[in-house]
Formats: C-alpha cells, structure tokens, sequence
C-alpha cells in the first residue's frame, strides 16, 4: 500500500534525512541538533526573521547575507550554515520549518525516543512529571520526551498527546461531555 505524501512533505523528508547523515557523518549531530532547535526558537519569535527568509521574492543573494548574519549571531556549525545555503540556492528555504521539524523528529526516532505534549492544569513536581515518564515509557516501549506546559483553564487533569493518540483526563474535557450529554437528552 503506498501513501500519498504531498510534495513539500516528500522534499522535506528528502533534506532532514541528507542533514541528519551530513551531522552523523562529521560527528557533529548532537551540535546541530542544538542549533537546529535554536533557529527554529527564533523564527517562532521573530516572524519578521521568519517572513524574510521564507519570503521568495527575495534574491539569493540577500539570503545569503541574511544567513551569514545569523549564522554569526547563533554561531551554527559550518555544516548547517551550507545546508541553508544549498536550500537558499535551490530555493527550498520556505520549506525550511517543515525540513527542520522533520530533522528534529528523525533524530528522536534514531534515540529511540518519542516526544508526547502533556498539560496540567497545575504545575508538576521533577518527580511526578518523572513518574509519568516511566510509566508511559515502559508502556509503550521507548522513552517518551515531554512538551509540558501548565493550563489552568483545565481546572484539573492532565491532557497527554502521543502523535495522533490523545488522552484527556481534564475536568473541563468531562464537563464538556456531560453538557453534551444533557444537550442531546
């Protein structure tokens, strides 16, 4: 049975698997995981960062010079700097999240790590976050990396997602059921 993967997600898969070797290959992986994460961390906080680069308009040559500044300010490793190059040059750098993301999630599943999302509706201690961790790791056989964020507008519970698999054990989540329950009778 073969999938039908849309083109950008084909290409993005194409760049994250020849980054992954290219860092794996001069031993600098965990390096340019780090800087990987950086970068992104800065494109999410700085949509104008983010609008240029991913902007087409733009010749490669201000690309270039745009990534050479920012290379400079999140001091990246040489091989990642020439990966966005090639991209800039190929122009692929709009696909640049979605290769990076596929980067990120490659280098996990080479671990043997899962990422999960978990909120709370109240801050966790290390140990019980921890707790959760176990658990959930031998459950499901591989070690399980978390987002965890606090949302108070849960009142109470925890809401867990594992890529497609979602748990919600949140007070507002049951609320909700029972007035659609009462809707409906």
């Amino acid at each position: 049975m073969t999938t039908n993967k849309s083109f950008s997600t084909e290409t993005s898969e194409r760049y994250s698997r020849a980054l992954y070797e290219v860092g794996k290959e001069s031993k600098e992986l965990e390096k340019i995981e780090a800087d990987v994460k950086n970068f992104q961390s800065l494109l999410d906080s700085k949509y104008e960062i983010k609008n240029f680069i991913q902007n087409p308009t733009h010749s490669i040559e201000i690309q270039n010079k745009a990534l050479d500044i920012l290379s400079i300010k999140l001091s990246i490793t040489k091989n990642l700097k020439n990966f966005f190059l090639l991209l800039i040059k190929k122009r692929r750098i709009f696909f640049v999240k979605k290769i990076l993301d596929s980067f990120l999630k490659l280098c996990l599943k080479n671990r043997g790590e899962i990422k999960a999302s978990l909120i709370s509706s109240k801050q966790l201690s290390s140990v019980e976050l921890e707790s959760i961790g176990k658990e959930l790791s031998s459950a499901m056989g591989s070690k399980i990396k978390f987002d965890y964020k606090v949302d108070q507008n849960l009142i109470g519970g925890l809401k867990l997602q594992l890529g497609s698999f979602m748990i919600d054990t949140s007070i507002k989540n049951k609320l909700i059921k029972y007035e659609q329950i009462m809707i409906e009778n």
